[in-house]
């Protein structure tokens, strides 16, 4: 198939042609997450805390999946802006070759660390056990997830943003649909509980894996898996690392921010554990969208740039930050307007809701300007210049925002914390377009 639509479409039809189908499953896959916590949280509260004392490990696995995935699109989309096929078919080989190393090391190491990893953060025995038995089932997944997400990235690459759409959309709805049925054991299923919810997310992703598996031996592609990409073609490994540690950094930093923040929360109640979770659950639903204009944005920003289109390139970001703009201003709405309908989805402890509902509306604040941040991340990234957005990311998940938190806490509160994040947004802004401009 010919690719040279993302050189020559004017942009705004462009990216919308690639990012719709992207925000779609987005949206589908964060209304997945949020439905999932609503399962889990009817089980008890115990269940959600399990939840969410599990989700940084489960989100750092995502991270290396994606993040890598990333650099296996960066690569793929410059040799194919470039003319250079064979090079491309090379970084698709190698990019899911290492994706299953990958995959059978993270397995290893999650599920052999969990059950004390998760003691560090409670005393109940009730929910350490929960956790331990929803990762041990979630983690055995951790293949399936990541050769799952190279397929995605290699496809996004080709521009074929309809078939991750399809797939992604399979795999969450059998989620949705096998959650209620596992967990309570309804018809001829067994109540498994918290099992039952991690058996449901990774049937989910398997589902979403043979789909990719299936389309790729039916439909004609323009880039290759084969034993020929294994060899030769010096210097592909070494770019996919180059791009996606940085890029995996990136999205595994969230992850180093929850523990942390998680840390120095317990010190004050329990129940502000239970609302940073909640956030981050919500925020998901918030940021995916951006995220889908993102992804729709960087096999296009990397194909111009390998085909020598730098005057394009510059405009291909300024139309994708105005629409995550768009996108994060409706999202501060929303917080400002239903903070405690939204809390309330998850917990019905009253205590719980008055404390995340105020806490939204404190970290609001900082959704529209961290716009920027996140178009220029994803823009440093396509282009390439992944220790470049990885200083972003260190900006607004460790080296900034610890420290006003930690400092905050100690003035404010839990207040100090949620305050911490739209500061860190503002100050992350101005990095990013610094970063931005000397690229």
């Amino acid at each position: 198939m010919n690719q040279r639509f993302m050189r020559e479409k004017p942009i705004l039809p462009l990216l919308l042609s690639m990012a719709l189908p992207m925000v779609v499953s987005m949206l589908v896959n964060s209304l997945y997450n949020i439905i999932d916590s609503l399962f889990v949280a009817k089980i008890g509260e115990d269940a959600i805390t399990a939840l969410s004392l599990v989700y940084p490990v489960q989100n750092l696995i995502n991270a290396l999946a994606i993040g890598f995935g990333v650099g296996i699109n960066a690569v793929i989309s410059y040799h194919l802006g470039a003319g250079e096929i064979d090079r491309a078919d090379a970084a698709a080989t190698r990019g899911i070759a290492c994706s299953i190393v990958h995959g059978v090391v993270s397995m290893i190491v999650c599920i052999t660390v969990m059950p004390r990893f998760l003691r560090l953060f409670t005393d109940s025995e009730q929910v350490a056990e929960m956790g331990t038995q929803y990762a041990s089932i979630a983690f055995a997944f951790s293949v399936i997830i990541m050769v799952g997400l190279a397929f995605e990235k290699i496809y996004q690459a080709m521009g074929r943003m309809q078939v991750t759409m399809t797939a992604l959309l399979f795999g969450c709805v059998t989620n949705i649909v096998l959650d209620p049925l596992l967990i309570f054991g309804i018809g001829p299923f067994p109540q498994l509980g918290m099992r039952g919810a991690a058996l449901a997310t990774g049937i989910g992703q398997l589902v979403t894996l043979a789909f990719y598996l299936v389309i790729y031996r039916l439909r004609p592609v323009s880039v290759h898996i084969t034993r020929k990409g294994l060899h030769g073609t010096r210097g592909i490994t070494a770019r996919l690392y180059a791009v996606g540690i940085p890029a995996a950094l990136n999205l595994a930093l969230p992850s180093l921010l929850i523990s942390c923040l998680n840390a120095l929360l317990a010190e004050l109640s329990q129940a502000y554990v239970v609302v940073l979770g909640i956030y981050y659950k919500l925020q998901t639903f918030l940021y995916l969208p951006a995220s889908g204009i993102i992804q729709g944005m960087r096999p296009v920003i990397g194909y111009n740039y390998g085909a020598g289109e730098r005057e394009r390139v510059s405009r291909i970001f300024q139309v994708a930050l105005a629409l995550c703009a768009c996108i994060m201003m409706i999202g501060t709405v929303l917080c400002l307007a239903f903070a405690s309908p939204l809390m309330a989805l998850f917990t019905e402890n009253i205590r719980t809701v008055v404390i995340g509902a105020h806490a939204l509306r404190i970290i609001c604040v900082g959704f529209l300007v961290s716009a920027v941040s996140v178009t220029a991340s994803g823009a440093l990234e396509g282009l390439g210049k992944g220790t470049a957005s990885l200083v972003i990311s260190l900006c607004r998940y460790t080296v900034v925002i610890l420290p006003i938190a930690v400092v905050l806490c100690r003035i404010m509160g839990a207040n100090g914390v949620w305050h911490a994040f739209w500061v860190t947004e503002f100050i992350s802004a101005g990095v990013a377009l610094v970063a931005w401009k000397r690229v």
